[in-house]
């Protein structure tokens, strides 16, 4: 029996029991599951396995790469420039990011890039996951390029560039490169273990990923979905390298366990301010919730809903997420954060072994719908 260590509340032993089911399995190697409830912590556990032969266990300390879900710390990190009046989600694009209104995108806004909207969701051809390493260069090729469709029309998920979009944006701004915003603006004051790659000195305590059955997609050159999905393609073990952890990409290589990004977001349920840290006002807060898209995403041919910065529940999609003010999003493999504002919750799952699929997970479908029948 594995020993899943840390704290519930007993209301919640189904889902302590769900997590432990699952590494004994195998379905799990190693995990980390938090539930914060207006500031207290409900759930706080972790355990597993940080390598497949299951020799180095996952501990407290443990961190790994959260793939999508570090996207959710960079909208964050944009609507506190908003909160700030630095940056306006109805302006162009171009007002803060001249060189971007090259190829038709002077009328594209910012709240088109916070939306996947914004017709460039990837890098044209050709291009290598080791392009998004070379920021200058990589930006520069993401501003010069014509949209793949009207901006503002449809989603088409900005798979590996949100990131570089947002951030160049964010540094025109504020004079930050986004690694360091995130290091100094958020995680700092907070007291969060996230980081957009991973200092080195950090890397003998990070759960490698361990990558998913392979993807069975029909991917047409010339659609947004091949475009996009290969516009970098990327090999879940290029996550593991020295290279991936060095960079900044604040689409898909932050890295953190369930309680460091449960304490950053957490935010957005609480009404924008934690422990005294204030990052957010209610105003831009109900921003979040202002739908800007609401349909296929041409990017991951699925029925998507987004707000401003992230996704809106949509039940033929993610039915074990309930309708209500709530905002989401996760990372390829399973990983998932949401934010309940009606509940003023926040659940937050992140783990090592990535399950197939496009968003979300049966896991992490598992847990979330044990929270939810546990609190009815």
């Amino acid at each position: 029996m594995t020993d899943i260590r840390g704290t519930n509340d007993a209301r919640f032993d189904t889902v302590r029991n769900a997590l432990e089911q699952n590494v004994d399995s195998g379905e799990e190697l190693g995990a980390s599951l938090v539930l914060d409830i207006d500031g207290e912590i409900v759930i706080d556990l972790w355990g597993g396995f940080r390598d497949p032969a299951r020799t180095v266990a996952w501990d407290e300390h443990t961190i790994t790469n959260v793939w999508s879900t570090t996207k959710t710390v960079t909208s964050l990190a944009a609507l506190m420039l908003v909160d700030r009046g630095e940056l306006d989600v109805h302006a162009p694009v171009a007002k803060y990011w001249p060189e971007f209104a090259a190829a038709g995108k002077q009328d594209v806004e910012v709240r088109h890039l916070l939306s996947h909207t914004s017709g460039v969701s990837g890098l044209d051809q050709p291009a290598a996951v080791a392009d998004l390493y070379d920021w200058a260069k990589s930006t520069a090729r993401m501003a010069a390029q014509a949209p793949w469709w009207a901006p503002g029309t449809a989603s088409g998920y900005h798979a590996t560039n949100f990131g570089h979009l947002i951030g160049e944006v964010i540094r025109r701004v504020s004079g930050k490169p986004l690694k360091r915003f995130v290091a100094e603006e958020i995680a700092g004051p907070l007291g969060a273990d996230f980081q957009l790659g991973a200092a080195e000195k950090d890397w003998h305590r990070i759960a490698n990923v361990v990558p998913p059955p392979p993807a069975q997609f029909d991917l047409s050159a010339d659609s947004v979905m091949g475009k996009t999905l290969t516009g970098p393609a990327l090999d879940a073990d290029e996550a593991n390298s020295p290279g991936w952890r060095r960079a900044d990409i604040g689409a898909v290589n932050g890295h953190g366990n369930a309680r460091s990004v449960a304490r950053i977001l957490s935010v957005i349920a609480r009404g924008g301010e934690l422990d005294g840290v204030r990052l957010l006002g209610q105003d831009t807060i109900d921003l979040i919730f202002d739908e800007q898209a609401n349909g296929v995403d041409l990017g991951l041919g699925i029925p998507l809903r987004w707000g401003i910065g992230y996704g809106l529940p949509r039940q033929d999609t993610i039915p074990w997420i309930p309708d209500g003010k709530i905002c989401f999003w996760g990372g390829w493999g399973g990983s998932m954060i949401i934010m309940d504002l009606d509940r003023r919750m926040t659940i937050s799952y992140m783990m090592n072994k990535m399950a197939p699929g496009i968003i979300g997970s049966d896991r992490s479908g598992s847990y979330v719908t044990a929270i939810y029948d546990a609190l009815r």
